[in-house]
């Protein structure tokens, strides 16, 4: 038989394939944008510059999410390296962006707890399958809808539009735009939420199917 031709795919498999580069220079970009971001303080309010300068690095980190997933089906570069470390590469742009706005009293700490919980759980679940020989499982469309939701609500709260308004009480716009922000974040939590539900219930469906194939 020939078993080469059904060799079951290696994690390592295209490690260094273009999609997947891209990948680690947006885990790179993320450190930067982590700098920039914590030296600004709460709002800007440390170096206001910096603030907007932490909300483009996070906007690029973000959008090159859509550039290594375009490349990887555009060029037939899918890996599973790639299905591995792109949710990574953006759990680690979420959580550490919370954290930070979190430790600001930017976002609530129950809500950072609760993404956190999702998606360490999930990631967890992911290197589980692998250990035991099963194929990672790609993204669902819930889960990339909570990835937009996630980056499109936190590069709303970053953005320090509030600083336009100058000193003293904030203009209408600029409240309905913090309320608008927070909405957009809640949104995201409850897309989080209910595809990590259905992540678990994916892998739960494959492994009972394997336990059948089997017997």
């Amino acid at each position: 038989m020939d078993n080469q031709g059904t060799r079951k795919a290696s994690l390592l498999d295209g490690w260094n394939s273009p999609p997947n580069l891209v990948t680690y220079s947006r885990i790179i970009l993320v450190l930067v944008f982590l700098g920039f971001d914590i030296a600004a303080g709460p709002w800007g309010a440390d170096n206001l510059p910096f603030r907007w300068t932490a909300a483009v690095l996070f906007i690029i980190a973000a959008a090159t999410d859509k550039l290594d997933g375009w490349m990887a089906r555009t060029y037939d570069q899918v890996t599973e390296m790639g299905k591995l470390m792109d949710p990574i590469a953006d759990k680690l742009l979420i959580l550490a962006t919370l954290v930070v706005a979190s430790v600001f009293n930017e976002v609530f700490w129950w809500v950072t707890a609760l993404f956190f919980i999702r998606e360490i759980g999930i990631t967890v679940m992911r290197f589980f399958v692998i250990d035991h020989g099963g194929k990672v499982i790609a993204a669902s469309k819930a889960g990339k809808y909570k990835t937009l939701a996630q980056c499109v609500g936190l590069a709303m709260l970053l953005v320090p539009l509030g600083s336009l308004a100058g000193p003293g009480e904030q203009p209408g716009w600029a409240v309905f735009y913090g309320y608008a922000t927070q909405a957009v974040i809640f949104v995201a939590l409850a897309l989080c939420l209910y595809s990590g539900g259905v992540y678990v219930a994916g892998v739960l469906a494959n492994r009972r199917g394997q336990a059948v194939s089997g017997r």
